[in-house]
């Protein structure tokens, strides 16, 4: 890695040595004019579905997809994608499906949120923007996709940046029980479950991602208008269809698309991963705690770093864009 990008975050955090950046001058002034859109987005066609997704950095900087989790967007990556752009990479942030500006082509597809389907939406993405090969860098939903496209399409994948790890679903280890403590953790997935908790979630989506925010990251203090940035890609036509989806099919409430079925057997088997990674925890998460990353270090064949940053929730770019981004930066030279 050259210099300039060793140098981006400089002055280390206690906790992880990681640095503190400036901010460059435009983030600076936007920050002082409250939270800014993530803004012009770009529409391109690939597989199913219409993406809309943001783009910084120059052309021909070496590409980074960074993929949001739920109940989020992606603003969740507002401050990260300029911090990287600043340091030459072509940034992309996609909306996944059901979320923002990412549209389905066809009324008549099964709104479908198991984790094959969004993970191939990623790499038809990267068929679509002809990028044969990117780092890959997200949180929930995201780190998840990033971990399947890891694992199944390692040549498609330079390196990984993972919050919490490891989280490629096997659902017949779902349907195990877990402690009392952990299950009150999912209860949104046992509500969503119910035709009470898709009505409940359709009528009340954005009381229900502000809970969410709230419970998932209790130090983060962020402000309604920030909150609303994201909000507005809540109101995605298919968003309710594929959140519910998604966490019914990881339960075994619904199925999912039979076109999948391969790959699913696959993921179930716990790939390894063998693309360089750096893994991250929030300390204050209050979905996954903050463990040392040795839970999981089998499913990693490559070299690998578990960075535990302080006083930070499950969003975790968000909450620490200077973080996030140096641990981009920092697997990018592995």
């Amino acid at each position: 890695m050259n210099t300039q990008r060793r140098n981006l975050l400089t002055g280390a955090l206690a906790a992880v040595g990681l640095a503190a950046v400036e901010l460059p001058f435009a983030a600076i002034a936007h920050a002082a004019e409250g939270p800014q859109p993530l803004a012009p987005i770009r529409q391109i066609r690939a597989g199913e579905l219409d993406v809309g997704y943001y783009e910084a950095g120059p052309a021909d900087g070496k590409p980074v997809l960074l993929l949001h989790g739920w109940p989020y967007d992606i603003h969740s990556f507002a401050e990260v994608a300029p911090l990287l752009a600043a340091q030459g990479y072509r940034v992309i942030v996609p909306h996944l499906r059901g979320h923002g500006s990412t549209r389905f082509l066809s009324d008549a597809t099964f709104r479908n949120g198991q984790q094959a389907a969004v993970a191939l939406d990623i790499i038809a993405l990267m068929d679509a923007l002809k990028i044969d090969q990117a780092i890959l860098a997200g949180y929930d939903w995201g780190a998840r996709t990033a971990n399947i496209i890891a694992a199944l399409w390692p040549q498609r994948c330079k390196a990984m940046v993972s919050v919490n790890g490891y989280l490629i679903n096997n659902r017949e280890r779902n349907k195990l029980p877990l402690s009392p403590q952990v299950e009150h953790g999912w209860w949104y997935q046992f509500y969503f479950a119910t035709e009470r908790g898709k009505a409940g979630y359709q009528a009340n989506r954005r009381e229900f991602a502000r809970l969410i925010w709230q419970a998932n990251s209790p130090q983060w203090r962020f402000d309604q208008a920030t909150f609303e940035r994201s909000a507005a890609s809540f109101d995605n036509p298919d968003y309710i269809a594929i959140v519910i989806h998604n966490y019914r099919w990881r339960l075994s409430v619904e199925q999912g698309d039979p076109k999948y079925d391969a790959l699913e057997r696959q993921l179930a088997a716990a790939p390894v991963i063998a693309v360089p990674t750096i893994t991250l925890d929030g300390d204050s998460d209050g979905v996954a705690p903050a463990t040392d990353g040795q839970g999981y270090a089998a499913r990693f064949s490559g070299k690998r770093t578990h960075r535990v940053i302080k006083g930070v929730g499950h969003n975790l770019p968000q909450e620490a864009p200077q973080a996030f981004a140096q641990a981009v930066i920092d697997v990018d030279g592995y």
